[in-house]
């Protein structure tokens, strides 16, 4: 068991293979927990009205449709979770894409895809964030952006979650750690 804290930064720690991904899917719902239960706010992610309003997750930087611009692709997933479509050209603004917002997603390298996810994460302008390795494909200057990012998140009370398998990604970032091994809390 372990709690993540509003205006914080939590590292969710442990090898590839440890189980964060399938802990981060059984918090959103994805994977039915063989035992015990995960929770937001005290409620299961099922039972939250608005769930994009209130979670906003990033779990792998796929799913784009690779003709779609960046700006409809948002607008997508805005109309899907009931979100202003406006939205999308703030988002884009905040992780720094608005000047890619008319260029199609298929051309984008990792790290615009993995700065896309965290702009479609924050479409319901959410509470809470649940990042599953952010930094992957980010080169020296996204990590900074992000570290900064994430910390600057945290500062206006946002409950900030971030897994990863390289404890030096997260270091200079993180107020709290949780580390998994083989599944269970280490």
């Amino acid at each position: 068991s372990f709690s993540v804290s509003p205006g914080r930064v939590t590292g969710f720690l442990g090898p590839n293979g440890a189980g964060k991904t399938t802990t981060l899917r059984c918090l959103l719902g994805l994977v039915a927990p063989t035992s015990g239960s995960a929770t937001i706010g005290g409620r299961v992610y099922h039972d939250i009205p608005h769930p994009t309003r209130v979670v906003g997750s990033a779990l792998e930087a796929t799913g784009f449709h690779p003709g779609r611009n960046a700006r409809n692709h948002l607008r997508v997933l805005a109309r899907a979770g009931g979100v202003d479509e406006r939205r999308a050209d703030v988002t884009l603004e905040l992780v720094g894409l608005a000047d890619a917002a008319k260029r199609s997603v298929g051309g984008f390298s990792l790290g615009m895809r993995q700065r896309l996810q965290l702009a479609a994460a924050l479409l319901g302008d959410p509470g809470v964030l649940v990042l599953d390795e952010p930094a992957n494909g980010l080169d020296p200057e996204g990590i900074a952006w992000l570290r900064s990012f994430l910390r600057y998140l945290a500062a206006e009370g946002r409950t900030v979650l971030v897994s990863s398998h390289v404890l030096s990604e997260v270091e200079q970032t993180v107020d709290d750690v949780v580390i998994i091994a083989n599944g269970r809390l280490v």
